[in-house]
């Protein structure tokens, strides 16, 4: 059963609900700090009030001593029983035998008669005087006697029952008040929780990543308002993040059609091949397949910038001179056309990557400044090794159109092209790749205006 309850109690700290469990920690420890003055204060009072009792019984005693100094075992005063009457005060023996008679009305303890022995120090005890609650001192009073001196202790224990009844009230309301302060603190103190949580549920259940947490005005910034501002800016990226993907599959959608259109056409020419002539038959099937080609390359390109990051095991040392001048063998391959100048460091560059992956960054930039060149004009491509604090750099520049200032914040958009490049093969993406990959490789890949004319693409590692 003890069990049970413990795992309910672990189940209802894990899933209650935070407002409920901060107002009752707030209360808890309140109520705790109340009941623990109060305490406190009835320990005192208790104690003043017997210190002065006590106090009067040593007055008292001390007043019998004096007015009877030698007395045999008897009682010396006796109407202690009565509240307004003075203390009692007896002499008891050490012997038991030489008790008087008839005994008096104050108990005798054993520990009596070791103080009249001289074996015990003087003592305080409470007793009951004719059904009356009174306080006894026992103290040496002559050799082989001792002094028992009693007063009621009606004054006293009523005190304390006072006392006791108004701190338990104190403590009361107390308690009220440390609940009513923890639900105070609660409401406050979670309120932009709580409007963080209802955001976060109104963007679930509508899917809509443009709802904001309201912050409050400047100057009154706080723990929960630093969560709140980060959560609104988590939704800003997340906000831009869809705008992204619904324009990407939007500006797909819009770049597969045209090919996607143009295969559908052949093929069903190509269906009716019977009425076709040979010739046309082979321009219908090459235009297939390079439509195919083109279509082929642009789902590959997609699939590519859907990868945020490279895939760590396949990461190497790459010796950038060599992987600079493959790529460069292979763009003149492609465009016999265009005359490649590349520049590499005598002494090996080397960094971490995955050289496929560098291969067809470099590739896209070269075929990028390739298709823009003039017949005729090179493109340059330099290599230039690392000095203290900076990584290695590669530049690749050509002499064709340039780049213009209102292209150039879109040049690495996906999908964008420049009106230079509308009339030339391509489907945005090349560029958009390429800084993809070198911020996958911590490299930094920019573009400007190259001096003269054409556009110079800088890649720092």
């Amino acid at each position: 059963m003890s069990g049970g309850r413990r795992r309910l109690g672990r189940v209802w700290r894990r899933r209650g609900p935070l407002r409920t469990r901060l107002a009752l920690s707030v209360t808890a420890a309140v109520a705790l700090v109340a009941v623990g003055v109060c305490a406190a204060a009835y320990l005192v009072v208790r104690s003043a009030l017997y210190e002065q009792l006590d106090l009067s019984l040593t007055q008292s005693a001390r007043l019998a001593a004096q007015r009877n100094p030698g007395a045999a075992p008897g009682v010396l005063a006796g109407e202690c029983r009565f509240l307004a009457a003075p203390a009692c005060a007896e002499v008891v023996p050490a012997d038991p035998a030489d008790d008087p008679r008839p005994p008096g009305q104050l108990p005798v303890a054993p520990a009596a008669r070791k103080v009249a022995e001289g074996a015990k120090s003087p003592y305080y005890t409470n007793i009951t005087v004719a059904g009356h609650p009174a306080r006894m001192l026992t103290t040496d009073y002559a050799k082989g006697r001792a002094l028992q001196v009693a007063l009621r202790a009606d004054t006293v224990e009523d005190g304390i029952e006072e006392a006791a009844r108004w701190l338990v009230l104190t403590a009361a309301a107390g308690v009220l008040l440390a609940a009513l302060l923890g639900y105070w603190v609660s409401r406050t103190g979670l309120a932009p929780v709580a409007r963080l949580t209802a955001t976060a549920e109104r963007i679930a259940a509508t899917r809509d990543a443009r709802h904001r947490i309201e912050l409050p005005p400047p100057g009154r910034e706080d723990e929960i308002t630093r969560l709140a501002t980060s959560f609104n800016t988590m939704l800003g990226e997340l906000e831009q993040s869809i705008a992204a993907q619904r324009q990407l599959v939007a500006d797909a959608s819009h770049e597969l059609r045209t090919p996607l259109t143009a295969l559908r056409t052949n093929a069903e020419l190509l269906a009716r091949a019977d009425r076709l002539t040979p010739d046309q038959r082979d321009r219908a099937s090459a235009a297939l397949g390079r439509q195919l080609r083109e279509v082929t390359g642009l789902v590959n390109d997609l699939i590519e910038l859907a990868r945020d990051e490279e895939p760590q095991p396949l990461v190497e040392q790459v010796r950038l001179g060599a992987l600079v001048e493959h790529c460069a063998q292979a763009a003149r391959t492609h465009w016999p056309a265009v005359p490649f100048h590349v520049r590499v460091p005598a002494e090996p560059v080397v960094v971490p990557g995955v050289p496929a992956r560098l291969s067809r960054l470099l590739g896209n930039l070269l075929d990028n400044a390739a298709k823009f060149s003039r017949d005729g004009l090179p493109v340059e491509v330099e290599l230039m090794a690392g000095v203290p604090g900076r990584g290695p750099e590669l530049t690749v520049r050509d002499h064709g159109p340039g780049i213009s200032p209102d292209d150039l914040p879109h040049i690495f958009d996906r999908f964008y092209r420049a009106g230079a490049a509308r009339a030339l093969p391509g489907s945005g993406l090349g560029l958009a790749m390429a800084r993809q990959i070198a911020r996958a490789h911590s490299a930094e890949l920019t573009a400007e205006p190259a001096p003269g004319g054409g556009a110079l693409f800088r890649l720092a590692f």
